[in-house]
This record gives structure tokens, C-alpha cells and sequence, in this order.
């Protein structure tokens, strides 16, 4: 099972979470609350799949919800047989002091076999 990591702890460094769910459908990323500030993340979901070289209509979609409300959704036709293709999400979220934010990114494919799906949150 994957779980979120943030490589920088320390107070004074801007907080960085990561979460890298392999080849899941879905994927939640949890970054608890901080009292005393409030916090912008550059939030970023990336999911790639793999194309077979002889699909027919293969497609695959990504929907971004945020604290429980959906942010984006998008499914495409899946490019490159034989390749990998992916669908990408940038929002830049302000979270109030006392507040935690949840990131969650559901997938769904047909014809395609899930590659990756990661969210990253960077303070900045």
C-alpha cells in the first residue's frame, strides 16, 4: 500500500507531501492541518497509462476532488498504441490555519493498463 511522504519536516522549510499510488484507481493524499498559518499548495496529480499497440477506442480519465468537491474531471482518447499516454492537473489551493487539506484523484480506463498515479503538494 503507498503512502504519502514529506521529505522536509522541518518548521522553517516549506512542507513538500508526495504520494506515488503505482498502478491504483484511486489515490489519497492527506496533509494535516498547521495552527498557526495559512498554507497556498501547489497541488499537481499526474496519471499515465500504457497503450497496446492493437487497441480499439481505448480511452482513460482522471477527476480531482479537493476536501470532497470535484476540482476537474477529463477523459480522453488514449494516444500512442504500443506507448505511454497521460493526463495532468495543476491548482494552486489555499488552506485556512487550522485546516487540512485532502487531495483525491480517481481514475478509470478502457482498452489501457494503469501505469502510475501520483499527487504532489508543494507549499510555496
Amino acid at each position: 500500500m503507498s503512502s504519502a511522504t514529506r521529505p522536509h519536516p522541518s518548521a522553517t522549510a516549506p512542507e513538500q507531501w508526495r504520494l506515488d499510488a503505482g498502478d491504483a484507481d484511486v489515490a489519497v493524499l492527506d496533509i494535516p492541518p498547521v495552527s498557526d498559518r495559512v498554507r497556498r499548495f501547489d497541488v499537481d496529480v499526474s496519471f499515465v497509462v500504457r497503450s497496446p499497440a492493437e487497441a480499439s477506442g481505448p480511452w482513460h480519465e482522471l477527476t480531482v476532488e479537493l476536501d470532497g468537491r470535484k476540482q476537474w474531471s477529463r477523459r480522453i482518447g488514449t494516444s500512442n498504441p504500443g506507448e505511454q499516454d497521460s493526463l495532468d492537473y495543476h491548482v494552486r489551493v489555499s488552506v485556512d490555519a487550522g485546516a487540512p487539506l485532502r487531495v483525491r484523484a480517481l481514475t478509470k480506463v478502457r482498452g489501457v493498463q494503469r501505469v502510475r498515479l501520483v499527487i504532489e503538494a508543494v507549499e510555496g
